[in-house]
């Protein structure tokens, strides 16, 4: 059940209330780590909470954490119940939250060696209650953070942290497959968020609508409490104050096959240009970032760092058959910007999403498995974890129907088996070239479906015993 209220009318947001993690950009470069926590005591648990909160950024002032890092809080569904939420409060969160990732990995597509018997411990197990992120533009301001949640651990012995995953942007600021990532992001309404980097703090020069994302997404969308798209409130959960400006959240760790990746381009083309093509059809862009919607033929690092322009272009009016991006390409597949039948479905799938790389590079040019862990830990941020989430994940990535491609998967993120292919769509019509044999870039090591509370829930919980 939801209620309805007017979508038309601009949402003001509660800044001071949501935390930094959901609406504001990461320091660029910056550092990080996620800490996984064990609750054995409620009153030890609600103590830690109540310790950290000082800690905890909130969105209206993002640029001037305290101590110089970014901290942020988020709950799995049995972490609330290990901090002694009532059952009332349990029973109203949604059911693929309170079932956890593990048990929908069907759904996601987190099969063969992605499946859950292969993640990384304790992910994906009942033991994750509690999982603190801290982040940072430099080392110093990152550990300074850290001593200091190590210092709210000290005498709460029931209190116990399973896992530390660090991660860090890359020294060439790209992805491990040698992309430039989080080009493309919803423009939220009401979050006043710069969409250029280039804009300051207090700088309104790059406010408001960025350049080809079309009208900003209603922040019901992404923050509890807060109209969507088609003006509904959440009903749940209870009571009202853990339903207003938190959000869900989808973690993932998940290994990239970098050398993989080098070695299927090297097979599938004649030259090293070739298969720079290549990787660009793959995923929609070339690795500087400029779309091949606006550079089909060749690279253009200047069109890629304008912020004006890399995103400011449609599918249906430019590029409707796919001739210049594939249909099947992954940032078409993450976000078809206009849909056939409803230019507004688009926005209903979309989530807010953060993404910071872990493990070392593998040197250039190397094609030989290093056997190193590399790859990145993706948030995946909204309001619905099935609307949203699971269904990119099912219909968009895992399901080549949506686009008329049968059973073609996401060229990067697929769940494949080897046997899958890939369509280019080549000039003049009907021609295409189909590859082959794609095999799985990307596996799944682990997640967690996460409620980021607003700074009051949090401060809620931690007062329960009170």
């Amino acid at each position: 059940m939801a209620d309805r209220t007017s979508p038309s009318a601009p949402q003001v947001l509660e800044l001071d209330d949501i935390q930094a993690a959901l609406l504001r950009k990461r320091p660029v470069p910056c550092v990080g780590s996620y800490l996984l926590l064990r609750i054995d005591s409620p009153s030890d648990g609600r103590r830690l909470l109540a310790r950290l909160l000082p800690y905890v950024a909130s969105a209206d002032r993002w640029w001037a954490p305290p101590g110089g890092a970014w901290l942020s809080i988020a709950l799995s569904h049995s972490g609330l119940r290990a901090l002694g939420v009532r059952q009332e409060s349990l029973g109203s969160f949604p059911t693929a939250f309170s079932e956890g990732m593990a048990a929908r990995a069907d759904r996601l597509g987190d099969t063969g060696e992605s499946a859950p018997e292969h993640w990384d411990a304790p992910l994906g197990s009942p033991d994750v209650h509690l999982v603190v992120a801290s982040f940072a533009a430099g080392r110093d301001a990152l550990e300074s953070l850290l001593a200091a949640v190590r210092e709210a651990l000290r005498g709460l012995p029931a209190v116990q942290l399973l896992h530390r995953l660090d991660v860090a942007q890359l020294p060439t600021g790209r992805t491990h497959l040698g992309f430039v990532d989080n080009i493309s992001k919803p423009n939220v309404e009401g979050a006043g968020a710069p969409w250029s980097d280039r804009a300051g703090a207090d700088d309104p020069t790059h406010y408001g609508d960025p350049p080809g994302t079309g009208p900003a997404v209603k922040a019901g969308e992404f923050v509890l409490g807060c109209p969507d798209q088609l003006g509904h409130l959440a009903s749940q959960p209870v009571p009202d104050v853990l339903r207003r400006n938190g959000t869900y959240v989808a973690l993932r760790k998940l290994h990239v096959k970098t050398a993989e990746f080098r070695r299927y381009l090297k097979a599938n083309s004649s030259s090293p240009e070739e298969g720079e093509l290549l990787a660009a059809k793959m995923v929609g862009r070339w690795r500087s970032g400029a779309p091949l919607v606006l550079a089909p033929a060749q690279d253009d690092p200047a069109l890629a760092a304008d912020a004006t322009r890399n995103n400011d272009f449609t599918y249906r009016a430019q590029d409707p058959g796919g001739r210049r991006c594939p249909v099947g390409a992954h940032i078409r597949r993450m976000n078809p910007r206009n849909s056939p039948d409803d230019p507004g479905d688009v926005r209903r799938h979309c989530f807010l999403r953060r993404g910071t790389p872990y493990g070392p590079e593998l040197p250039e040019g190397q094609l030989d498995d290093d056997g190193v862990e590399r790859g990145v830990v993706f948030l995946f941020m909204g309001t619905d974890l099935v609307r949203q989430f699971e269904f990119v994940k099912g219909q968009w990535t895992n399901d080549g129907n949506f686009a008329g491609l049968e059973t073609e998967q996401d060229p990067l993120t697929g769940n494949r088996d080897g046997t899958a292919s890939f369509t280019v769509p080549l000039h003049p019509r009907p021609r295409r070239r189909q590859y082959g044999q794609l095999p799985r870039f990307v596996v799944t090591k682990g997640g967690e479906y996460l409620f980021m509370p607003g700074i009051r829930a949090l401060r809620w919980i931690a007062g329960l015993d009170t």
